[in-house]
């Protein structure tokens, strides 16, 4: 059968001189009826290696680096790369560096070359690593790239007789092999001829020196240049290739003349008349430090958790290039340079090298010798958990989390505004400077985001505000909770009463007693409510408020719904020392509750209870406000009273002295029944 190579999907090995030209197979050494995939060598065996275990190692990015891997791993020898060791003569090449940015440059210059086309097995390997042929000479510089990792350049050497190495100039326009025309300036690294750019250093080089079909003389450049200057030109021109995704892991300076002499000897054997012209010109700018660690059997022992033998740890690391020397019942190790840019700098690393070259899999599972005990958590961070379970598990809250500055935005179409507070210097959004001084704000803009979502939810976090200035001039730092009830179906009074339920709940819960709610005389804030505030107090000291919101803030958030917001000081809150709990075995027999409607006038329910309080009745085993009352004129309140007796059901009459008793006492503060 005839065939062109684009009707057996082998255009990219055998570009076609015009369309349907047939492929000519007549130089493969195979007898008719040989499979084309035997005779070309296609068959192949596919390794799939994890991009992450390359991330951070640029001696990875070459088939040699995969390959000692491998030799370190099953045990087996590393072949020896196949180099040109020849003397080479003649004039070097003048190499001029002008820039920090540059650790190596190596040039040689070769003529007499004749061959164009690369052969069929390195454009066989070229195209499974994804790469098309273009001429031998390109080839040979790609093929070298991915075999050790080092990226090459051969420029036209009619057209390159010195070479510099420096920073651009702001305004200076070149074009790349790309036929792209591009924007240099002062901080991208170039290759230069004459002071004119030929290349950009360790990403692509000029259309004005690119290799031609009938190159036969180029100048040859292998070099190290710094990762950061070539990943920011990249970045910059929105340039990046295969060189420079190596340049930018920070490769090893050694391997420049290695590369070099390597692609002689690949030349050579396919084009035997190419030759050497000049000296090598190599300039070595800048040297990483080697890198020396000492290791020992006992620190390799102690973190592994495994009896390696000094043989194992020896063989190991001398299997991944490092080298060993026994010393002080321990080893002195240099690290290769491969390995030394970037990836082992401590004895740790070491580690690591040992360990998983073991394997992982390896590792015994046991248990420890001791026992491990758990570490007690703070009494700040517990109480903390247990305000946010109970607000959850218990109360159906959501929990959120914000930003600690004012959001002037949002604030204003609730129609807060921005108080007064310390600010944030050189911020770019003037409306976020000022540092919030309450949660409630910043809850109430987030209950206006999502009041579509549900008529009635809650939303609650614990985080920090800023409360002024302190006397040496730092901030004053607060931790606090913040609370909003938001309900569209239920009353304002309901909702008020939920939030207080809940807050009593809290304080009985965590610290086994009771907080003090007493109406506010003045409010702090201007979205308060000036009358429905109270103020949460426990032993005279203020924790923190309860209230409902400003009429006018209300309407602007939804003039349809009850909204309730409560703020407690939590680093008073967990300075409270918990009181001892209080058990008591519950009565056998039934209880009987007692309701009164009272006509407070101006009294407080801290007024109120004193007046059973003072009695100690043993039988009141409860009291508690149900329901509260004001038109204006009247101000009542209902207190349901709980009486039970551990040993028998209480008689009414003995309920209704005690009933009178109370009674007595409250005229005596001017509160009595309704009538």
């Amino acid at each position: 059968m005839i065939c062109a190579s684009v009707e057996v999907g082998l255009a990219d090995l055998f570009p076609a001189a015009e369309e349907h030209e047939i492929m000519d197979v007549t130089s493969f050494d195979a007898v008719a009826g040989t499979p084309i995939a035997k005779a070309l060598d296609l068959d192949d065996i596919i390794l799939e290696i994890d991009n992450k275990s390359m991330t951070n190692r640029p001696d990875l990015w070459g088939h040699y680096g995969i390959a000692r891997e491998f030799s370190a791993i099953t045990k087996r020898p590393l072949k020896a790369l196949d180099i040109d060791m020849s003397e080479y003569d003649g004039e070097e090449i003048p190499v001029e560096i002008k820039s920090d940015a540059v650790y190596r440059y190596s040039a040689l210059r070769i003529n007499n070359i004749k061959k164009t086309v690369s052969p069929v097995a390195m454009r066989i390997r070229l195209f499974y690593c994804g790469m098309r042929g273009i001429n031998l000479l390109a080839d040979l510089t790609n093929y070298l790239m991915l075999e050790m990792g080092q990226p090459m350049h051969a420029f036209d050497g009619t057209k390159v007789q010195s070479i510099g190495v420096g920073m651009g100039e702001n305004g200076t326009k070149f074009t790349t092999l790309d036929g792209t025309e591009r924007d240099v300036d002062e901080n991208t690294l170039l290759i230069l001829n004459n002071n004119e750019p030929v290349a950009v250093a360790g990403i692509m080089g000029g259309l004005d020196s690119e290799i031609v079909g009938d190159t036969d003389s180029v100048v040859l450049e292998s070099a190290n240049f710094d990762g950061v200057c070539v990943r920011k030109t990249s970045s910059r021109m929105g340039l990046r290739t295969d060189a420079s995704a190596r340049y930018e892991k920070i490769l090893d300076p050694e391997m420049t003349v290695t590369a070099i002499r390597r692609f002689v000897k690949l030349l050579k054997e396919i084009d035997d008349g190419a030759v050497v012209v000049s000296k090598l010109a190599d300039k070595y700018a800048k040297k990483y430090p080697e890198i020396e660690l000492f290791i020992d059997k006992k620190y390799v022992d102690r973190y592994t958790g495994i009896s390696f033998s000094n043989e194992q740890i020896e063989e190991t690391l001398v299997s991944l290039g490092f080298k060993v020397t026994a010393e002080n019942d321990g080893f002195k190790v240099v690290v290769p340079s491969w390995r030394s840019t970037k990836d082992v700098t401590i004895k740790a690393d070491l580690i690591e090298e040992i360990t998983r070259i073991f394997g992982y899999d390896n590792f015994e599972i046991k248990t420890t010798l001791s026992a491990l005990k758990p570490v007690k958590a703070q009494a700040v961070k517990s109480e903390d958990a247990m305000i946010k379970d109970l607000l959850v598990n218990k109360f159906k809250l959501h929990e959120v989390h914000s930003y600690i500055w004012c959001d002037g935005k949002k604030y204003k179409k609730l129609g807060i505004d921005v108080e007064e507070n310390c600010t944030i210097l050189n911020i770019p959004t003037p409306e976020n400077g000022t540092i919030r001084n309450s949660m409630i704000p910043t809850l109430l803009t987030i209950a206006y985001e999502n009041k579509s979502f549900a008529p009635t939810f809650g939303i609650f976090e614990c985080g920090r505000v800023v409360d002024g200035y302190l006397e040496n001039g730092y901030c004053d730092e607060r931790r606090r909770l913040g609370v909003v009830l938001y309900d569209k179906v239920g009353t304002e009074k309901d909702l008020y009463f939920r939030m207080l339920n809940m807050l009593k709940f809290i304080f009985r819960d965590i610290k086994h007693d009771d907080a003090d709610f007493t109406k506010a005389v003045t409010v702090a804030h201007a979205y308060q409510h000036p009358k429905n505030t109270a103020e949460i107090s426990y032993k005279g000291e203020k924790l923190g408020e309860m209230f409902t919101l400003h009429p006018m803030n209300n309407q602007k958030l939804d003039k349809n719904a009850a909204v309730v917001c409560a703020e407690i000081d939590l680093d008073k809150f967990f300075a409270i020392a918990v009181a001892d709990a209080k058990y008591a075995d519950p009565s056998k027999f039934p209880a009987i509750d007692y309701d009164l409607s009272l006509v407070i006038a101006d009294k407080k329910y801290a007024d109120i209870k004193a007046a059973w309080e003072s009695k100690n009745i043993p039988e009141l085993t409860g009291a508690k406000v149900i329901d509260m009352f004001d038109d204006g004129t009247t101000k009542s309140m209902a207190v349901r009273l709980s009486f039970s007796a551990p040993d028998r059901t209480l008689a009414m009459d003995e309920i209704q002295a005690h009933i009178d008793s109370i009674l007595a006492s409250l005229k005596e503060i001017g509160v009595e029944l309704k009538q």
